[in-house]
Formats: structure tokens, sequence, C-alpha cells
């Protein structure tokens, strides 16, 4: 219930509009462009896991990793793994949006950077709160995901492919 809240809350109140952005080709820039700052998150998770890999107490490389450790770690695999999806329907959400709606692109990108920087807050803090920032990647995810379905398949089911 957050997110719609907090997207609908900053689409409304945030005082910038998308460019006017008429091709496909245009757009897919402006969501790889948009799609850059949600690397934040990943690269802040590795450069944080490699500093904790080598102040680690750890004699052997490849023994067990402490607690520490094996958090960051977990985060920037996950956090990869998500990206990798999140680019791929942001993509293809720019393709489908129309032009005065081009400003949810970097509204879900700043959601998908904060959401997994509260993730590994949360998965630091206790492993069971870590619910609450998966949810806050997932859910928009997936209802990127069904609009991307929907567009190709209800609204534009004769440019499938094309």
């Amino acid at each position: 219930l957050l997110c719609p809240c907090l997207l609908y809350g900053a689409y409304v109140f945030l005082p910038f509009d998308a460019p006017l952005l008429p091709t496909v080709s245009a757009r897919l820039v402006y969501a790889l462009r948009c799609s850059a700052f949600a690397t934040f998150p990943v690269v802040l998770g590795m450069i944080i896991s490699g500093i904790s890999r080598l102040c680690s107490s750890a004699l052997e490389p490849f023994g067990e990793l402490q607690r520490e450790v094996e958090i960051h770690r977990t985060f920037v695999s996950q956090s990869i793994q998500l990206f990798i999806l999140y680019f791929l329907n942001m993509a293809v959400l720019a393709t489908y949006l129309p032009q005065e709606l081009l400003k949810l692109i970097p509204l879900l990108t700043g959601l998908f950077a904060i959401s997994r920087l509260i993730f590994w807050l949360s998965y630091a803090i206790s492993r069971s709160f870590r619910a609450f920032g998966f949810s806050m990647t997932f859910l928009p995810l997936l209802a990127m995901l069904v609009w991307n379905l929907y567009g190709m398949f209800v609204l534009e089911p004769e440019n499938l492919l094309s």
C-alpha cells in the first residue's frame, strides 16, 4: 500500500516533467539513462562488501564467511538479479507509457534505489525485517510486468514482435 501512495505523491507534488519523447528510441534512451541511477545501491553494496571482506578476521579466504560479509554478498547478488528484471521491464514500459505518464520512469527508478537501500538496512538489522524492503522492490516490479504484458497482448497485439 505504501508504494502506490509514494509514487502518487511524488508524481503530483514533485515539480518536474518528463521531456517530450515522441520516438521509441528516445524513450529507450531516457529509460536507460534513468536506470543508470538504479545501479547506485548495487555499486555501493559491492564497495561495502569488498571492504567488509578485507576487514573480516577470517584467516582462510575460502572458509566460512562471517555474518557481516554474508549480508553484503547476499544483498549484492539479489540486487543484481532484481536490477536486471527492473531494467528489462523499465525498457518495455517506456515504450508503452503515454507521454504524460513518462514522469513515472525516474520515479520508479528512485523507488527502486531507495527500496534496495531500505532492504539492505533492514536485512542488516534482522533478517525478519527484510520483507518490507523486498516488497517495496518486488511489488512495483510486478506491477510493471503486469502493465507490460497488458500493453503487449491487449493494447497492441498486432505490434507484439515488431
